[in-house]
């Protein structure tokens, strides 16, 4: 990473000589050169290069806040305003410019986000949609590569063919990071869930394994497709290995330490051990990260204690929405130097050719969505029988979540600026721009209308997933009332003392066996006499810290349980409220 250089960084080549009011020593009165080098003498050094890294990322998590804040306050998706805002902020006339290493961008940000969406992934639902799954996050990739590469070709005849295909590969694959940013937000079925998230899981490796040939292609002249169709089944099957491998290995060691500390630090470097390791040995980083989540979020609930889940939790979800802001942000920022690259193409041609990729990627999908998901049950009956036709708004709905982002970005800038022999990559700056025109309209475009589509097809959540947390509650309680039953009877405990515990957990079995409309009212109730009750020990608590009658360590450790008994409450009182159907809950996993 570089800075240019500041003001401060040499002495004025222009202008008057200047005449200093102070006979500072050493300075002769007329050699403003001079007198320049002795000024800069009373301020501060510009900063190193590590430290003019420190105020970009300061910048970047200040932006990041009040972009942030925006979002919430206006309910729009937050990535969309992370870009606009990084763009607003890239045309600020004096801010320094700063050349970013796109390879560090997928290594740092990419496998922490993948890794924790394939943590929460369920491995049945996967495998039960491993089909359209694998269409999209393969077949759709293949297919939007050709038709984008095509595209380029037929509007611009000068590119080489293997440039176009580099392009193709380069916007192919939907974003995994803004794919969950924006449908963490919104209320959809569970199967429209599980086969987005699934496909975002898989078709970045896919698309940079395209994307690694094409620019082959255009480096030596020569592509093979048997050669690439055997190394990409070698790249993937070797990837998903690793990262099983890998996984086992740390769920052998996390059993060993014992410190949710060492644990959590342990678990974080999980994503980037798979990603380094795979790419070490010329497999699929990517696909190495999403298996070894796979696998550890299958065996997670068994080994991972209930004090590390808690850090856990609060670690990720902080990690995660760090590297989201960082990388929009970022997207937004390298406009500016992107667009003053092209000063060679007439505007009227580039919008042109923003317009039509974008839309050949857009149609594409839809394209592809709809035969798939219908040919398969008309042309086979036992297919046909097994599974119901796919609802359509459903699939309009799959079609339309097609947002690019970090792969994209990463991909385009760390195309290579020469070729062997010494010549320009050919139209590097036109397949940069045409790029970033692709993610910001998939971004803005999709990403807005997305959540007033899904309510004008009428395309809510099937309660699937609600039902069953409701059943396996009821069945969790009957089982901790015979336990308590147990002990009470072992140890003598009189009834008064489990009286309320019993009633609370009486009420869950009785909410699972109902539908929610007697109980409902009455739980609402007691959650705003047991949010009334904590705000109210909360203050009582401060005032006897302010009037210096308990220390800080007894307050603080008061506070933090006074903390726990409250984010306890909301999820009750959502689990009430969605037994009656008031609300569409929004029921997601958590990273252990």
């Amino acid at each position: 990473m570089r800075r240019t250089a500041g003001w401060r960084d040499e002495p004025p080549k222009t202008g008057p000589k200047l005449q200093p009011h102070l006979d500072v020593p050493g300075c002769p009165r007329h050699n403003p050169a001079s007198a320049f080098a002795a000024f800069r003498r009373f301020l501060p050094p510009p900063p190193s290069a590590p430290m003019a890294l420190f105020e970009l990322l300061l910048l970047l998590l200040l932006s990041a806040v009040a972009l942030g804040w925006v979002a919430r306050r206006f309910k729009f998706p937050y990535p969309i305003a992370l870009v606009a805002g990084g763009a607003a902020l890239g045309l600020a006339p004096n801010l320094p410019q700063y050349a970013f290493d796109p390879q560090l961008i997928l290594v740092a940000v990419l496998p922490p986000i993948l890794y924790q969406a394939a943590l929460l992934t369920s491995w049945t639902d996967f495998k039960a949609n491993i089909r359209p799954i694998g269409l999209l996050a393969i077949g759709l990739v293949a297919v939007t590569t050709l038709a984008v590469g095509a595209t380029l070709k037929l509007l611009v005849p000068e590119v080489p063919w293997a440039a176009a295909f580099v392009l193709g590969a380069i916007v192919s694959p939907p974003d995994a990071v803004a794919a969950t940013a924006i449908l963490s937000r919104l209320n959809m079925p569970r199967r429209i869930v599980t086969i987005l998230e699934g496909e975002s899981l898989v078709n970045d490796a896919s698309g940079l394994v395209l994307y690694k040939f094409a620019v082959a292609a255009v480096l030596t002249g020569a592509f093979s497709f048997m050669e690439a169709t055997a190394q990409f089944a070698l790249v993937s099957v070797g990837g998903i290995g690793v990262g099983i491998l890998l996984a086992f290995v740390y769920i052998g060691v996390h059993k060993k330490l014992g410190d949710p500390f060492i644990e959590v630090l342990t678990v974080l470097t999980i994503p980037y051990t798979a990603y380094l390791a795979a790419e070490s040995v010329h497999m699929s980083g990517v696909l190495a990260v999403v298996a070894a989540g796979l696998v550890r979020g299958r065996y997670a609930p068994e080994i991972v204690s209930a004090e590390m889940r808690i850090m856990a939790r609060s670690v990720w979800n902080l990690l995660v929405f760090l590297l989201n802001s960082l990388v929009f942000i970022l997207i937004g920022l390298q406009m500016r130097s992107v667009v003053g690259n092209l000063g060679q193409y007439p505007p009227a041609l580039l919008a042109a050719i923003a317009v039509s990729i974008t839309a050949v990627a857009v149609a594409v999908r839809f394209a592809w969505v709809f035969p798939v998901a219908y040919l398969p049950q008309r042309l086979s009956g036992n297919l046909r029988d097994a599974k119901p036709r796919p609802d359509k708004n459903e699939l309009v709905i799959i079609s339309w979540c097609g947002m690019r982002g970090i792969v994209s970005l990463a991909a385009a800038l760390a195309l290579p600026l020469t070729l062997p022999g010494g010549a320009p990559f050919p139209h590097r700056d036109l397949i940069i721009f045409v790029t970033f025109a692709v993610i910001i309209t998939t971004l803005v475009g999709q990403g807005l209308t997305l959540p007033a589509l899904i309510r004008r097809l009428k395309v809510g959540s099937n309660w699937s997933l609600h039902d069953e947390q409701l059943r396996v509650r009821a069945a969790m309680s009957a089982v901790a009332l015979a336990a308590i039953d147990e002990v009470m009877a072992a140890e003598n405990v009189p009834a008064q003392w489990a009286h309320s515990l019993k009633a609370e957990i009486a009420d869950r079995i009785a909410l699972a066996a109902s539908d929610g409309t007697e109980l409902t009212p009455r739980m609402e109730l007691v959650n705003r006499l047991q949010h009334a009750a904590i705000k109210a020990e909360r203050a009582e608590l401060i005032r006897l810290w302010r009037a210096n009658e308990i220390g800080d360590e007894v307050m603080h450790h008061l506070m933090e349980m006074l903390d726990y008994e409250q984010a306890h409450l909301p999820k009750l009182a959502a689990a009430a409220a969605a037994s009656t159907g008031s609300s569409a809950p929004h029921l997601q996993g958590e990273a252990p």
